[in-house]
Parts: structure tokens; C-alpha cells; sequence
């Protein structure tokens, strides 16, 4: 039996150089090995590389890698109605979940008990309603008002049964289970405007599986809109 050894081996004999491939190793050995376009000698892309960790470098076209084809893709969920009811859940969130962002579409509710966010653990889920070092501000015809919030993460400091409520908040994983968390929203209605922002973090006993939108001790109804989230590890 014969071995063959060389530091390079062209793969193809085209005339047209970018249709032959070679692969190679560099002529002082290092452990890596590289797939390139072209002829050996004289390759012109590289194609494929991997050092001597085991560490694959490649180049991609535009547009080959999809959501799908990732292992922890950008995800949307279904979005849910806020038109009744006191509490809108989203569970099953996958354990490698990094980011969160919660979307409001035209979001109403009965009363001025403003809009928080509550985290959820386990398979339950169990909620946390404690533990949260939140400021939720609002912006309107009486100038700016806010509350501290410890029993989730707040949007504003009050909300108004005649707006409807749009924007975003993201929830994003500091490390272990600790969670930050940031929101805009604009409230609109017929006679004038006004928006809210929110900010704060939290420690879970576990990592995060849920997201439950609400209000201030559940005391307002739903009555117009949508929510939905969006995640990515």
C-alpha cells in the first residue's frame, strides 16, 4: 500500500481557475487546513478553514443564512388579543433565550392602572411579583409623573382608559438569571398625545420561561389591541 503525501492538492483542471478547488495544509504545518477556489498555487477565495482547534471560518453569500436554519433563530410568536381579560401570558420560552422584545399594537385598558411586566419560571408557570427594581414615567398634558415599581417591570407611572398604547420593550438577559428590561411606548388619543417610558432589572430563582402582561394588582381589563413578543438567543 502507498502513501501519498502532499501540502497541496488540486481538485479539478479546468482551464478557468475559479472552477478548480485545492485544499491545502501551509508549508510549515500549523494544524490547520484550508479549501480554496482556484489552482493550487494560485488559489483566488478562500472557500473553508479550519485552525487547529477545530474552529470552521467559511464565507457566505447574501442571504444563506436563514432564521430557519439556525439553532437559536429570531422567533415571533402569535400575537394575542388584548381586548379582555386581565393578564396576557407567553410561555414555553426557549432556556437559551438571550432578548425579548414585547410589541404593543393599539393596546387599551379600563382604567388608569398602568401597564406592567411580569417574569414567569418553570413548566407552571410561577410569576415573579416581587424583587423588581423598576421606574415606570410618563409624558403628557401634566408634565412628567413617575412610580418605582418591586412587583414587575413597569411602563409608566399611569395610563388612560382613552388611549391606545403602541411601542416596545425588550428584556434582555444580564447573565445567569438576571434580567434587564426597557420600554417606549406612545399613547394616543382623539384630543392629544402622550408617551411613557419604563427601565429596571431582576433576579429569578430560575431561568426565565414566561412573560405575563398586566397592570398594577391586575386592576384594569383589556378592551382594545394586540401584544406579541419576539426572542432570540
Amino acid at each position: 500500500m502507498s502513501l501519498l503525501k502532499s501540502n497541496s492538492v488540486q481538485i479539478g483542471q479546468s482551464a478557468t481557475a475559479t472552477q478548480n478547488f485545492t485544499l491545502s495544509v501551509p508549508s510549515s504545518p500549523d494544524g490547520t487546513i484550508k479549501l480554496a477556489r482556484g489552482n493550487s498555487g494560485a488559489t483566488t477565495a478562500d472557500v473553508l478553514t479550519v485552525d487547529a482547534s477545530g474552529n470552521v471560518t467559511t464565507t457566505l453569500a447574501d442571504g444563506i443564512v436563514t432564521p430557519a436554519k439556525l439553532a437559536q433563530p429570531l422567533t415571533l410568536a402569535t400575537a394575542q388579543a388584548t381586548t379582555s381579560g386581565t393578564a396576557i401570558d407567553f410561555t414555553g420560552i426557549p432556556s437559551w433565550v438571550a432578548r425579548i422584545m414585547v410589541t404593543f399594537g393599539g393596546v387599551s385598558v379600563s382604567g388608569t392602572s398602568p401597564f406592567l411586566v411580569q417574569l414567569g419560571t418553570g413548566a407552571g408557570p410561577t410569576f415573579t411579583s416581587s424583587g423588581y427594581t423598576s421606574i415606570g414615567i410618563s409624558f403628557g398634558g401634566s408634565g412628567l409623573t413617575s412610580t418605582a415599581r418591586t412587583n414587575g417591570f413597569a411602563f409608566a407611572d399611569t395610563v388612560s382608559a382613552a388611549y391606545t398604547y403602541g411601542g416596545n420593550a425588550v428584556i434582555a438577559k444580564v447573565s445567569g438569571n438576571i434580567y434587564s428590561f426597557n420600554s417606549t411606548l406612545a399613547a394616543a388619543t382623539a384630543s392629544g398625545d402622550g408617551s411613557c417610558v419604563g427601565a429596571g432589572s431582576v433576579s429569578l430563582g430560575a431561568i426565565l420561561t414566561s412573560i405575563r402582561i398586566t397592570t398594577v394588582g391586575g386592576a384594569n381589563t383589556f378592551d382594545a389591541g394586540s401584544v406579541n413578543i419576539m426572542y432570540e438567543g
